[in-house]
């Protein structure tokens, strides 16, 4: 704790903030070498990076830039040897217009978007080029067309 804390004139020990170990990270630090012009999402793509490769368990999971939108975007597989993803990290603030979401598209690769909100919620959505059915929930089961019907008691 010697960092932590320092003497004051008094020789009492002067409690300071313990430094912000995310902008020590190395892996913070290649994102800020990709020359991305937005700290916010620098910070996005750092902590959605933590979530794919700590709490997901990602392989192989790598940064890159995509200079049209000027961003962080990450690559990886979720298991070993499937295809990769693309993965846009992206504060809850920032919008994206339908050009740069197409760019994104154009790449190939199955893609995510993760939102990320101010207090590190992270939120995917998968990203397509067109509409996509979603499965039916699996607990739903068809029950037909039976009615209830309600049991007249007589007199």
């Amino acid at each position: 704790m010697a960092d932590e804390t320092a003497k004051a004139s008094n020789d009492r020990p002067v409690y300071r903030d313990p430094p912000n170990w995310i902008l020590q990270h190395p892996k913070y630090l290649d994102f800020m070498r990709l020359d991305a012009s937005d700290i916010a999402q620098v910070h996005a793509a750092f902590l959605v990076y933590m979530d794919l490769t700590e709490v997901r368990q990602w392989k192989c999971v790598s940064s890159f830039t995509c200079p049209k939108i000027e961003a962080v975007l990450l690559q990886g597989h979720r298991k070993e040897g499937e295809a990769a993803q693309v993965v846009l990290p992206l504060p809850a603030h920032r919008t994206l217009s339908h050009r740069e979401v197409r760019c994104v598209l154009d790449r190939g690769a199955p893609m995510l978007l993760c939102a990320v909100a101010s207090d590190s919620t992270l939120v995917y959505q998968r990203l397509s080029s067109g509409l996509v059915t979603p499965d039916p929930p699996v607990d739903i089961q068809d029950q037909g067309r039976r009615q209830q019907r309600k049991r007249r008691i007589p007199p």
